[in-house]
């Protein structure tokens, strides 16, 4: 693809894309490239910089690059607190039976429904292998007071 800075016959500039070069000069010489202010169709290339991709990345300053972390750290402790809230609302209980009730619902040996609880890592893992679809609920957010 290029990208082409045009402007026709009453200095209305515009930008164009086309497939090629070749793709450019065919639809002008068919009259099918035309401004989008006037619908002229005498339409010329004007100069244009090319875009070339830098080597060297500016750092931010660290206290703008600490004020970003710390939102973005916010956002996502936000987005999972709400997560665990709506499976704590939503979802049944099991507790320590997770692995085992899982299990039975994959099976169809229990009624199929949202479930949250504890399992081992060595439970998850057996039901992961087993191709039980099943996922880590997100930390309960801190306290207010113990954020540093």
């Amino acid at each position: 693809m290029i990208r082409y800075a045009l402007s026709c016959e009453n200095d209305h500039g515009f930008e164009a894309w086309f497939g090629s070069s070749s793709d450019y000069d065919d639809q002008a010489t068919r009259g099918l490239v035309e401004c989008p202010f006037c619908a002229s169709r005498q339409i010329a290339k004007q100069i244009m910089a090319p875009a070339v991709a830098g080597t060297k990345r500016s750092a931010p300053d660290p206290e703008t690059a600490k004020a970003v972390q710390a939102q973005n750290l916010a956002m996502m402790m936000e987005a999972a607190g709400q997560v665990r809230a709506h499976v704590e609302a939503n979802f049944d209980n099991v507790g320590d039976a997770f692995a085992a009730e899982a299990r039975a619902i994959h099976e169809g040996r229990s009624e199929e429904r949202g479930i949250y609880g504890h399992a081992t890592p060595a439970e998850v893992r057996a039901l992961k292998e087993d191709g039980v679809p099943c996922a880590a609920l997100p930390p309960a957010p801190p306290a207010r007071n113990k954020i540093n």
